[in-house]
């Protein structure tokens, strides 16, 4: 039997006392039972500053925020030259690795990144401004953890800085991730 607009509305409103009842156990100690004043205020999206790019001239809510001005790229080519030049010969070098990895996979451009694929996404890896992102799979970031103690890693992303790239390493994974199928 479906519910009504009142019955949704409730149900969501429930919910979210619920998350901000958590939230204060957390942050501030306190406990079911315990006396908490709290004051809800309406937003005033009306006067939320935006931050506006001034390449592209696109508004974001976070002061720098980092985006990608202009056309996606269509190849890895023009994603490479569309990055800062102290970035490309490493965005190169990362390249070059994995061409010689898997020789046999097809390069394009997938969720906006520089992908590897060969009947699915095998790897993908990204410029970012302090590193460039190497993105195997969870799999493969818990398979290599001893090896990738000096990176830091996430959930199926290693972080490489400029300028240390371990072309041996590198190549170690993303051979690994198409042996065994464990993918992006």
């Amino acid at each position: 039997m479906p519910r009504n607009d009142d019955a949704k509305t409730k149900l969501s409103l429930s919910r979210k006392i619920y998350k901000v009842t958590k939230q204060i156990h957390r942050q501030f100690g306190k406990n079911f039972g315990d006396i908490v004043e709290v004051v809800l205020q309406e937003r005033d999206t009306m006067n939320i500053s935006m931050w506006k790019c001034p390449k592209c001239g696109r508004e974001f809510k976070k002061n720098g925020q980092s985006h990608f001005c202009g056309e996606k790229p269509n190849t890895i080519d023009e994603y490479i030259l569309s990055q800062d030049e102290d970035k490309q010969e490493d965005l190169q070098h990362i390249r070059q690795i994995l061409h010689k990895a898997l020789p046999e996979a097809e390069e394009r451009i997938s969720w906006s990144m520089p992908t590897y694929w060969k009947k699915h996404n095998i790897l993908h890896f990204a410029a970012s401004k302090k590193h460039i992102g190497l993105y195997p799979g969870p799999e493969a970031v818990i398979h290599f953890a001893q090896e990738l103690h000096c990176y830091k890693t996430d959930k199926g992303t290693i972080r490489i800085p400029y300028g240390k790239i371990d072309a041996a390493l590198i190549e170690k994974i993303a051979t690994w991730c198409w042996q065994t199928g464990n993918h992006a």
